[in-house]
């Protein structure tokens, strides 16, 4: 899902498209009648973006007068140097990317504007079953297969295990030098005790007899802006109301998915995942939504993006903090909710 790279694994690119976003920053979307088309990266293909895809097949952005474009950028990196060099819009990505970017220095800031998940989305799979109710204490002295260095995953992994009293780097023989792609096979070949997976291979691997769901780190690391809708401060200025209905249509699927059951959330998203077994998809729909992982609004709120920031610097990730309203803009997701109802 959101493969990063470390704030320095940004730098080499940013040197190159600062400059080239700086010539685009004045383009603005293609127009087709009174369709706006708009060109959205997403970072993965998830179905914890379950909203994202309810927006889309429920007609909710076409009903604001808005055409998207939809594409999969594979990697954090990837999706920040699309959007900064004018490849995309819009960009879906977790939060941290935007502080990595103002990190490196950017005329043309990355802003945050509409949350649509509010936890972390891995859980700890355990590759025997426990016996009895799961001590985090367990985990001393064994192999953990874990997420890459610098990206939230691993990051909010890392902020859980010091909560439970476990130093990630002292206490386990961590493993972070494993593609975030290739880890579910890593560990199903038998690499490490326990992993930390992204659904749904936690759920297939549970169908399989291959692992068993002992813990969620989202439900351990608390609320944070963990994947978030987001532009330069440029689109966002000469296509302010472009945004406005972005956001409407995000909240509206915000709504639906809110009021609808596993059932419904799983028909609508269903298209968008059709390698994918429709009760797989079921589950992890059920999943997600009962620990609240799906945002019900699109509104950063300034005490997530404080711990947001709290578990960054744990990590060792963070520079320096960013005040909320530098990189964030409520205004828009706060209309939405007011006015979209539905």
């Amino acid at each position: 899902m959101k493969t990063m790279r470390r704030v320095k694994g940004y730098a080499f690119v940013l040197a190159l498209i600062l400059t080239v976003g700086a010539v685009l920053a004045g383009c603005s979307p293609e127009k087709a009648g009174d369709i706006q088309k708009v060109r959205v990266g997403e970072v993965t293909r998830s179905i914890f973006y379950a909203p994202e895809y309810v927006a889309i097949s429920k007609g909710f952005f076409k009903d604001q007068g808005l055409d998207i474009e939809l594409t999969t950028t594979f990697g954090g990196d990837k999706t920040m140097t699309t959007l900064l060099s004018g490849g995309i819009d819009v960009a879906l990505v977790g939060s941290e990317t935007s502080i990595y970017v103002h990190q490196q220095g950017s005329a043309d800031p990355v802003i945050n504007f509409a949350q649509l998940t509010q936890t972390d989305g891995t859980f700890l799979v355990s590759r025997s079953k426990p016996a009895g109710d799961f001590d985090w204490n367990t985990l001393k002295g064994s192999t953990f297969l874990g997420q890459r260095k610098g990206g939230m995953p691993q990051m909010a992994g890392e902020y859980t295990l010091k909560k439970h009293g476990i130093d990630p780097h002292k206490d386990l023989n961590l493993l972070q030098n494993v593609d975030f792609a290739n880890i579910p096979t890593a560990f199903a070949s038998g690499t490490g005790d326990y992993v930390q997976l992204f659904e749904p291979q936690a759920t297939m691997f549970e169908k399989e007899g291959k692992g068993y769901v002992i813990a969620s780190f989202g439900a351990e690391s608390g609320k944070l802006p963990y994947t978030v809708f987001m532009a330069k401060k440029s689109y966002i200025d000469q296509n302010h109301e472009t945004i406005q209905k972005f956001a409407n249509a995000v909240q509206q699927a915000q709504n639906w998915v809110q009021k609808n059951g596993s059932d419904e959330i799983t028909e609508a998203i269903a298209p968008f995942f059709q390698d994918t077994d429709k009760e797989i998809i079921k589950s992890v729909v059920e999943r997600y939504k009962s620990q609240g992982s799906f945002a019900t609004d699109g509104i950063v709120d300034e005490q997530e993006w404080n711990h947001l920031q709290d578990i960054m610097q744990a990590a060792g990730e963070l520079k320096q903090r960013v005040d909320h309203q530098t990189l964030v803009d409520t205004r828009f997701a706060e209309q939405a909710k007011q006015t979209v109802k539905e």
